[in-house]
This record gives C-alpha cells, sequence and structure tokens, in this order.
C-alpha cells in the first residue's frame, strides 16, 4: 500500500484495529498537511485515543500505513516519532522537577545541545508568557500552565507534526480558549502540523478542517464549510449530532 501526497505530514490509509474480536478502527485514511489545524473530532469512545496510540506507535497494528513526512513508521518509526511532538491526555510531567528540568530532560533525550536547548526552551515559554515560571517545581502550577508546560515540551525538538489528544479536558473555559488559540498561531506562524482530538465542539474554529469519528469508522473529513454543507447543517453542533446519531458504518 503506498499513500501518495507529497504535502503531507502525516499521512494514514486503511488503518485498522482490533481488541480481540471488537474492531475499534475500520479502514481510517486521514491526512494532515504543513500549516494545518485538523481536529479529530469524536464522542468519548470513538477510537480517538487508539488512533494517537497507533501513530505514536504505542500501538502496532497489521492493517494498514502510517507516514510521517514520507517516512514509514513501521519500516522507518525512528525517523518517523522524531518528526512527533506529543501531548497525551493523561499528564506526564514530573511534578517534583522544575518546568526547566522536564523540558531540558526531553531535550537531551532527542539529542539536542544544551546552547540549542536553552534557546528552544526561552523561545517556548516566552511564546508562552511563562518565562518567569522557568525554575518552579511544576506542582505548583495550576492545571492551565501544567499543559502549556507539556506544549512547550512536545516543541523542544521542533517536529514537524504537534498531536495533542483531549489536551484542555478538565480546565475551564477561558484556559481552554487560550490553548486552542496557542496552538491554532503555532500552526499558522511556524508551520506545523496539527491533529487535535476532542470531544469539545467548541474547540472547532472557521476554517479549521474536521474529522469526524464515530465508532471506528470515518463520518466525515475536510474543511468545517465542506462538513456542514455535506450535512446540510448551520452549526457544528448540528452537524457533530447528524454524523454521531446512528451505528457506525
Amino acid at each position: 500500500m503506498s499513500i501518495h501526497d507529497e504535502n503531507a505530514v502525516l499521512a494514514i490509509a486503511g488503518l485498522g484495529f482490533s481488541f480481540g474480536a471488537k474492531c475499534v478502527l475500520d479502514s481510517i485514511a486521514l491526512t494532515v498537511r504543513a500549516g494545518e489545524f485538523k481536529l479529530l473530532l469524536g464522542p468519548n469512545g470513538a477510537g480517538k485515543t487508539t488512533l494517537f496510540s497507533l501513530i505514536t506507535r504505542l500501538y502496532d497494528s497489521p492493517q494498514g500505513k502510517i507516514e510521517v513526512e514520507g517516512n514509514d513508521l513501521k519500516k522507518n518509526s525512528g525517523q518517523a516519532l522524531r518528526r512527533m511532538g506529543v501531548v497525551f491526555q493523561q499528564p506526564t510531567l514530573d511534578l517534583d522537577l522544575t518546568v526547566r528540568q522536564n523540558l531540558m530532560y526531553h531535550a537531551a533525550l532527542h539529542g539536542l545541545s544544551s546552547v540549542r536547548a536553552k534557546a528552544r526552551m526561552n523561545d517556548e515559554l516566552d511564546r508562552l508568557g511563562m518565562a518567569d515560571r522557568a525554575d518552579e517545581r511544576v506542582r505548583k502550577l495550576n492545571g492551565g500552565h501544567r499543559r502549556r508546560v507539556e506544549i512547550a515540551r512536545a516543541l523542544m525538538h521542533e517536529p514537524k507534526l504537534l498531536l495533542l489528544d483531549e489536551p484542555t479536558v478538565g480546565l475551564d473555559v477561558p484556559t481552554r480558549r487560550d490553548i486552542v488559540d496557542h496552538v491554532h498561531s503555532l500552526s499558522r506562524d511556524s508551520g506545523i502540523a496539527v491533529l487535535w482530538a476532542t470531544h469539545l465542539i467548541d474547540e472547532v474554529r472557521d476554517g479549521d478542517s474536521v474529522f469526524v469519528l464515530h465508532q471506528g469508522t470515518r463520518r466525515a473529513d475536510g474543511p468545517l464549510a465542506d462538513v456542514l454543507e455535506a450535512t446540510a447543517t448551520a452549526t457544528i453542533a448540528d452537524a457533530f449530532d447528524a454524523l454521531t446519531s446512528g451505528p457506525g458504518t
């Protein structure tokens, strides 16, 4: 199986996955291009986290193909994974280390020199407005600031693809809005490809690309305006209800 899209940063074709006899993902095809903010939108249990686990090689699937900047995830996993930055649904920062220590440790794992790592850390914390928090222990930060640090950490090695799995769950509305705005700016200004998994429809913005996943099947994929037109609806809330109201096909 080959994937023909020279502009794709992430390209998935024919991807399937099952837990025993239960099919979790069925023949998924998905593409994210440079500078594109794509929402992987689906209710809880749709298969979003399983898809992220396959993209990040936590799971392996005998069905289908995943490429990152043309690197086959199975045949050239090191090159593919180095091009990703990931913010998982469950927090993974070391609470007893400072912000600086968390970021510098991640940079060392990716082979960045000390000088380069410090420069990257300063850039990302400045962009987040958190430069003055670098020497605070993560344990003292609130949930929103911890998420911001996780985003900064994911970007330390300058990935081409940023994956975020339900990154705003449990945060208040203003904090969620700020984080969504920040990642949109990253995509627009840095040209990074973003795949943002969520069940929160208020995180969809005009101009976004939307991939709707329901019961392991693709229900829609394209610019928001096209999804609204295809479902004959006026809002993403109505479109989402229409696309996820029935059984998988």
